[in-house]
């Protein structure tokens, strides 16, 4: 027997806006797109009705997994709790971020760290524990001497979408001032101030030792088995380059006009974070998202560290008059899907995923950054292929 599902009065963000209409989702699929209300089904009394966000790049089960410098949570019901979350925010397809390669100074328990979350991950997801649809994209820390051994654990592993290439050695892409970088550590307290030649040095040897020969290691052994490889934090056009003949297809948060304009020229998708829209600019003093977006060098926003903040950045974008909302969650739906090879979902179209979230947004007053005042969305409801899951 087919399900059948009517979402009626609603301010539809497909492809177009549709002021006022309805869905008929069946069987977890769109099956009708109409204008007006319909007799049926469930009445969202004018709202907006948007596709489900596909985060492709978060951070925030870290969080979940470390809720305090010296605790450790168990696994398990930190995968849960962070999928609670990020559903609740609008996302129905997630790639939780498992950090691989040992940071300076750190045992290879951080690689056994590693597997076990992702172990948690997959153990969820075959479980049918989740709200949201979760892969895993594995971030690699190519300067990091067990960085390739790490990923042999996840080479051959079916829930591994992404992979990214990083290296995070100070005096190149993201912390290119080194000034920067030492003054985020000493804050940190990874080091202090008379401490610093020790820290800095053995950290730009291991990077000339080992970043080169890893970064093109492990994105031979993912292309071998079809998964989509972004790179990470490039900032010159030979970055780029680079990273174009190794297959690369994602560029995430370049940290200048010139890597992004190159990443866009040699048809990269170009990824920021949404929290960098909110804020209005780099907590790392690179390039702002809004700076790239204005120059036509920015097609998907994640949530990095803030699960809230991609809806939140596309309703106020729209607000600020800076981006149409359909063009604005194509930057949080489509792009996205369509970036890592999900055809299914992504946007509001007969034949899509019914992965759908119902907003009410909420007007706050203006502000310095906002002369035209704020938008907040609201969620109430998120489905995934048909079924409320928040």
């Amino acid at each position: 027997m087919k399900r059948e599902t009517i979402l009626s009065n609603a301010r539809i963000i497909g492809r177009e806006e549709l002021p006022h209409g309805s869905v008929l989702i069946r069987d977890g699929l769109i099956a009708d797109i109409s204008s007006g209300a319909s007799a049926a089904g469930e009445d969202l009394g004018g709202d907006h009705l948007l596709p489900g966000v596909v985060e492709l790049h978060t951070d925030h089960l870290e969080y979940h997994i470390a809720p305090r410098p010296t605790v450790q949570w168990d696994p398990l019901p930190a995968v849960l709790a962070s999928d609670a979350q990020l559903t609740a925010s609008g996302a129905t397809t997630v790639f939780d971020a498992v950090r691989i390669g040992s940071g300076f100074g750190k045992s290879d328990a951080t690689v056994e760290a590693a597997r076990r979350l992702a172990d948690s991950i997959e153990l969820a997801v075959d479980a049918g524990l989740l709200r949201a649809d979760h892969s895993i994209h594995v971030r690699c820390e190519v300067a990091a001497p067990d960085c390739l051994d790490a990923f042999a654990g996840f080479a051959d592993d079916p829930h591994v979408r992404l992979v990214s290439l990083m290296d995070h050695t100070p005096g190149q892409r993201q912390y290119a001032d080194l000034e920067v970088f030492k003054r985020f550590q000493i804050g940190r307290g990874n080091v202090t101030e008379s401490g610093w030649d020790a820290f800095v040095t053995p950290l730009l040897e291991r990077s000339e030792r080992y970043a080169d020969v890893h970064r093109r290691a492990i994105a031979g052994l993912a292309t071998e088995r079809g998964v989509t490889l972004a790179t990470h934090d490039d900032a010159t056009p030979e970055h780029v380059a680079e990273s174009v003949a190794l297959g690369v297809v994602i560029s995430e948060f370049p940290t200048t006009v010139i890597a992004a304009d190159a990443a866009g020229s040699r048809g990269q998708r170009i990824v920021m974070g949404a929290p960098n829209i909110v804020r209005g600019g780099s907590q790392s003093g690179n390039v702002a998202a809004a700076e790239l977006l204005g120059l036509g060098l920015l097609h998907i926003l994640s949530s990095d560290y803030v699960p809230s903040s991609p809806l939140q950045a596309v309703f106020q974008l729209a607000a600020d008059g800076a981006l149409g909302l359909a063009d604005g969650v194509r930057l949080v739906s489509g792009n996205p899907a369509r970036a890592v090879g999900l055809d299914d979902r992504g946007e509001i179209a007969v034949g899509q995923r019914a992965d759908l979230v119902r907003i009410q947004p909420h007007d706050l007053p203006a502000t310095e950054l906002h002369p035209r005042g704020r938008r907040v969305p609201v969620i109430r409801r998120v489905y995934r292929q048909g079924e409320r899951v928040a």
